[in-house]
């Protein structure tokens, strides 16, 4: 298939592409390259698919040199004419947009930048796919929807009324959006609810990243609530091949819906939601640990108050995913974080 990624910059983009490829696709990748994080991991990324940063240009695609069917574009999301256009004349059979802009503490200090990327961005997307044809738009939602819900494993059944941040807030309405497209022009759209992903060429704002460059330099690490929270880890791999995998699965409408008792994960509509988690969730002085184990080193511990945005426990039940693609992820916490600790100090030659 023509396949446009979004986000291929990113962590989860770059990894997606990568696979994409592997099975035979053509890729076109887009991504703006901002500098919420160090924009050098981006290039990072995109050198392991073949583009180098000298080639890198606003509006113009390069070529990967280590496979001919992967280009790249950078864009912004937002740039609604320019999205017109790549749509236009992309033929894409597929979308895969994982381009936002991320972060829960962020979404804080800067919401603008959620609004530009994650709701204007997403307009530009779901017109691009209503106008020319796409047959399937699989977009990144989060497990951040579930926001206030007290009841776990967190199922796509239940409602997300109620987030706690602007960023969950923006991936919500991602999904209501998503919703309105499929209703009125029968676009099949999936969206995918991640449960913190983790893994090699991680961003370098989320935990894992954190806490091994500071056990590694011998810097207290932050551990807010005093260490009373509960994380569902997901390994990157896993995150992937059910993306993958999820691509080939177009949904369709809901055949018994119950207007009288409407569930929230499906729709008369092509529409669908999947939880992507580990459905094993870990208490963070655990996680902690294996991080320690991994480094071979004990760390200093900060221990701070819960962060506003934050929740107390993410715990995915991913058993519609499996049900779905025969998948449910399965690499276990200390496999993931002791791959991720070599990729570390191999990136930053420790």
């Amino acid at each position: 298939m023509n396949i446009l990624v979004t986000g291929a910059a990113g962590f989860i983009g770059s990894a997606v592409c990568r696979r994409l490829l592997d099975k035979g696709d053509t890729v076109v990748g887009l991504d703006n390259i901002n500098d919420y994080y160090d924009p050098e991991l981006k290039y990072g990324r995109l050198k392991e698919l073949g583009i180098a940063k000298e080639d890198v240009a606003w509006y113009k695609f390069a070529k990967s040199t280590s496979d001919e069917r992967f280009s790249f574009i950078r864009m912004n999301l937002e740039d609604t004419q320019a999205m017109q256009m790549l749509f236009a004349n992309g033929n894409f059979d597929l979308v895969v947009n994982l381009g936002a802009q991320a972060g829960v503490r962020y979404s804080i200090t800067n919401p603008q930048a959620y609004i530009e990327s994650n709701i204007d961005g997403f307009i530009n997307i779901l017109e691009g796919c209503r106008h020319n044809k796409v047959k399937h738009l699989v977009y990144a939602s989060s497990s951040s929807v579930y926001g206030l819900n007290g009841q776990v494993p967190f199922s796509e059944h239940h409602g997300i009324a109620h987030p706690v941040s602007l960023y969950a807030a923006t991936k919500k309405s991602n999904e209501l959006m998503a919703h309105a497209y499929s209703k009125l022009y029968d676009l099949p759209t999936t969206g995918l609810r991640f449960f913190t992903v983790y893994g090699p060429w991680g961003r370098p704002d989320m935990s894992p990243f954190l806490f091994i460059d500071a056990i590694l330099h011998d810097r207290p690490i932050k551990v807010f609530n005093n260490g009373d929270m509960l994380r569902d880890f997901t390994y990157i791999d896993d995150i992937v091949e059910g993306i993958v995998r999820i691509c080939d699965v177009i949904p369709e409408g809901n055949k018994d819906w119950d207007e009288t008792n409407p569930d929230p994960a499906t729709s008369p509509a092509p529409y669908r939601v999947y939880n992507i988690g580990n459905q094993q969730p870990t208490r963070l002085m655990d996680y902690i640990k294996c991080i320690e184990n991994a480094i071979g080193r004990e760390a200093k511990k900060n221990f701070l108050p819960m962060q506003p945005g934050d929740v107390y426990q993410t715990y995915a039940d991913s058993s519609a995913l499996g049900e779905a693609t025969g998948f449910k992820p399965d690499t276990k916490l200390q496999d993931g974080i002791n791959r991720t600790v070599a990729w570390f100090k191999q990136y930053y030659n420790l």
